[in-house]
């Protein structure tokens, strides 16, 4: 990145994607930020997981213009990782959004083919038959494989406990999940247990008990502990 592209970037009144895309080549150029130069993907993997939980806390809070804001945030986070990778020759913004756009036309057969789906539950199976394919998954395996590890451990325990549902998995009705999960408190409780490595397990099973219901109601649990932790977090702060 030359004088001249400085100028050109400068001289700039309207901004789109591909500016932003010049934006940071610049700042990661021989002549760029010292900070932004010496990035790489794990450096700034936290930035990326605060942008998107900064983003959900804009919509929680219906804000669209902290919306606007984070949303431009995450797409910095976004180009980032993609101009460390055209760096090295791998792929570049444009690929990854040339990908995206490939992606959303093929998995929305029932809007740009001709699937059929009249409501929003037909249309997400179309979507899921379609990623399914594209994936080359053996059913449900290959979709409980395909959960990612880094997720918070509610969702993911939902996502799991959704996946083995809908290959038939009986978990038993949601009654006799929750009288398992109260029995399983009551022994706890009764026996007066130390706080050790077993009873933590217990929990841990209670937790995962809970997040299965909440998959058969297909309830968000990371959500539901978010506002709830919040409603307390008001609550303590005005006592």
């Amino acid at each position: 990145m030359d004088d001249k592209d400085k100028r050109e970037i400068l001289a700039l009144r309207e901004y789109d994607i591909d500016s932003l895309r010049r934006i940071i080549a610049c700042l990661r150029s021989e002549n760029g930020c010292p900070w932004d130069r010496v990035q790489t993907h794990k450096s700034i993997r936290k930035d990326l997981i605060e942008e998107t939980y900064e983003v959900a806390e804009a919509i929680d809070n219906d804000d669209p213009v902290l919306l606007r804001e984070e949303l431009g945030d995450l797409l910095l986070q976004v180009a980032f990782h993609a101009r460390i990778e055209e760096e090295k020759g791998s792929f570049s913004l444009t690929e990854v959004i040339s990908d995206l756009c490939e992606k959303l036309i093929r998995r929305h057969g029932h809007v740009f083919g001709d699937v059929k789906a009249d409501d929003p539950d037909a249309a997400l199976a179309s979507w899921n038959a379609a990623k399914g394919v594209e994936k080359k998954r053996g059913g449900a395996r290959g979709d409980m494989e395909a959960i990612p590890p880094s997720l918070p451990s509610l969702m993911r325990a939902k996502k799991a406990a959704k996946t083995a549902l809908k290959d038939g998995y009986s978990f038993g009705g949601a009654d006799e999940i929750l009288r398992r999960a109260s029995d399983a408190l009551g022994e706890l409780s009764g026996a007066g247990k130390a706080d050790d490595e077993e009873t933590r397990d217990r929990l841990a099973d209670v937790l995962f008990d809970l997040c299965t219901v909440f998959a058969m109601f297909d309830g968000d649990p990371e959500e539901k502990l978010y506002k709830k932790t919040a409603e307390f977090i008001e609550s303590y702060t005005n006592l």
